[in-house]
């Protein structure tokens, strides 16, 4: 099913928007390893969960929160309404030794800068089991108000964006200083 067609459109049988899911879903699941393909039954109430999840995600800045029970299908559906939605996919893998530091460097370069600079489609797929701190749920709330997290670029870091942009502004007639 071409990425480019993907139109968000109502439904008007759910048999064939059924069908159509099961379609993408075994898309998704050919495009990978093994350990990435999920098995997924596309009941009618899971089918409008992807819907639901799908057109928050084609929002621009639309952050999702999702709340249940675990093993209720909360992640699996994302992960196919990202692929979906035509979005890369980020998650953190937490480790022993994963802490407050590699968590600011891969929120930086591997969601913001991906997001910003390279204009990258992100989803960040965050769930409670990888929440090291206070301080991340923090940033996460700073990334869902302002889409950006105060203090997490180094001095070189906002001059690299700076000059990345300085010909488009300059072009726009606006002014810069750096």
């Amino acid at each position: 099913i071409d990425q480019d067609i993907r139109n968000y459109a109502p439904v008007t049988d759910l048999k064939d928007f059924q069908k159509l899911l099961e379609r993408i879903l075994e898309e998704y699941n050919s495009m990978g390893s093994t350990k990435r393909q999920m098995k997924i039954i596309m009941f009618l109430d899971a089918c409008e969960h992807v819907a639901r999840i799908t057109r928050v995600l084609r929002k621009p800045q639309g952050p999702a929160l999702l709340l249940g029970v675990g093993g209720s299908g909360r992640q699996s559906l994302s992960k196919l309404s990202i692929y979906i939605a035509n979005h890369q996919q980020f998650q953190i893998e937490v480790t022993k030794s994963y802490g407050f530091k590699n968590w600011r460097e891969d929120l930086k370069k591997s969601v913001l800068m991906r997001a910003g600079i390279d204009e990258k489609r992100i989803s960040f797929l965050f769930t409670d089991t990888q929440i090291i701190s206070e301080n991340a749920l923090e940033d996460i709330n700073n990334i869902i108000n302002s889409g950006d997290v105060p203090g997490i670029y180094a001095k070189d870091d906002k001059e690299a964006i700076c000059l990345l942009y300085t010909s488009d502004a300059a072009d726009e007639g606006l002014g810069v200083d750096l």
